[in-house]
């Protein structure tokens, strides 16, 4: 049997994205742009009001931009009614794909949402994954549950994976301009994911098969993810040996050729670099395979935090302060610079051992005036407000993201001592004070 799409070349067909998050929403909003009729699915009651009444919760959504399709145009609408499923022409899955305790594959939102599908699923529908995963996971754990429906895959409905690709905060690629790759389980459902990925995305990647788009994109973050490792064990070692590893970063990077700079940091942040590796490396043992260069990034880039709290009480100790009971400040627990998003922030995982240590714990992120509770971590503390602070008001401060809006010479001033893991103040100010030691 040939499988056609009803709608081929057309804006005539409704999107379905299930998960609304910060990949699925700025998915919509292309959407939309380009004449779609989008209908998001969500769990989180919370999310679907909000974007019923035009409000955004990802800060490079205009609330503006959801009034004009959800409001004016009646082109966009969220439910977590999931027998709607049935309305749409294309279902797009953008859920979460994290770790367990034991840093193995989670894929409980992916199956839950496989199952909801297959409940509502017909004839002529194609469905796309976009979460990361390790390679093999549409045909061999999606496509399954699916046909529990009675429909064939690639005979009776389409099938493919196309990694996200979404960069927060990045003022130079957006959703629509960054190449997209694009699978599907057969050749017809290759071409009709293609187009309609076409219609959207400035540049498709079309591949042979859903294993090598799934692969592809563990590809990419694993790179990420050695590199960074690398020169985190860099800093390491030259701060033994009395060596600015920025200094050194900024003199390797003048070679025009043989040469990508990646930098340290306190750990890794985001939904990618510090999960994905992970997932590769689970599903190699089924192949009796040890993927021994990630693991041992995956100590690397693991340990930061703990080196990060291990030097800041050394350093506090020199200045006779005792990390026990001392007022301690965290500059910034979004996981990257001018983003409202904290999944896998470095930061967390440093205020936890901080707070182990006796500490009387504050932060500060723009973003972030109130600390949300996530699955793992829950702090009771509010932003605090910089001009309310005295001068010496903390023991210690932390820089360890390193938004741009941040008055970081207030920062100094406020702090007996602090510690800048991003290089901020010499980024940003173009000076170290003498109390702050970059690490």
């Amino acid at each position: 049997m040939t499988y056609t799409h009803p709608h081929s070349h057309t804006h005539t067909y409704k999107i379905g994205i299930i998960g609304l998050g910060y990949v699925g929403l700025p998915l919509a909003r292309e959407f939309l742009k380009n004449g779609f009729e989008v209908i998001g699915f969500d769990i989180d009651e919370k999310k679907v009001k909000k974007i019923n009444k035009g409000e955004s919760y990802i800060k490079h959504i205009g609330d503006d931009f959801l009034k004009e399709y959800v409001i004016e145009k009646n082109k966009f609408k969220a439910t977590n009614d999931f027998s709607k499923l049935s309305e749409v022409d294309f279902i797009i899955i953008c859920v979460p794909t994290p770790l367990d305790e034991h840093k193995n594959p989670d894929l409980s939102y992916v199956i839950a949402t496989a199952e909801t599908i297959s409940k509502y699923l017909r004839k002529n529908q194609t469905v796309v994954l976009e979460s990361t995963t390790y390679p093999g996971t549409t045909e061999e754990v999606l496509k399954p549950i699916l046909e529990k429906s009675g429909l064939r895959a690639g005979e009776d409905f389409c099938l493919g994976y196309s990694p996200e690709r979404e960069d927060p905060g990045n003022k130079k690629f957006t959703t629509s301009t960054i190449p997209k790759v694009v699978s599907g389980i057969n050749s017809e459902c290759l071409k009709i994911i293609n187009e309609l990925y076409s219609q959207i995305i400035v540049k498709t990647v079309p591949v042979s098969s859903p294993k090598v788009a799934e692969a592809t994109k563990i590809l990419e973050n694993t790179y990420r993810a050695v590199n960074i490792a690398l020169v985190n064990e860099l800093k390491m070692l030259f701060q033994r040996m009395g060596i600015d590893v920025w200094e050194v970063i900024e003199a390797a990077k003048s070679k025009p050729f043989g040469f990508h700079p990646f930098y340290p940091g306190p750990g890794l942040g985001g939904h990618c670099i510090p999960i994905d590796p992970f997932y590769l490396t689970w599903k190699a043992a089924e192949y009796d395979f040890r993927t021994r260069f990630i693991e041992l990034a995956g100590e690397v880039n693991t340990f930061q935090p703990y080196y990060v709290v291990d030097m800041f009480e050394k350093y506090l100790n020199d200045r006779g302060i005792s990390i026990f009971n001392a007022k301690v400040l965290i500059v910034g627990i979004a996981y990257k610079p001018d983003v409202d998003d904290m999944r896998e922030s470095p930061s967390l995982k440093i205020m936890e051992l901080l707070e182990e240590r006796g500490v009387k714990l504050y932060y500060y992120d723009p973003y972030f005036p109130e600390f949300p509770e996530t699955r793992k971590y829950n702090f009771s503390l509010k932003s605090i407000s910089l001009d309310s602070c005295d001068k010496n008001s903390f023991d210690g401060t932390i820089i360890s993201t390193d938004h741009t809006n941040i008055d970081y010479l207030k920062i100094s001033e406020i702090s007996k001592f602090v510690l800048d893991t991003r290089n901020a103040f010499r980024r940003h100010l173009n000076k170290k004070p003498a109390n702050v030691v970059i690490l």
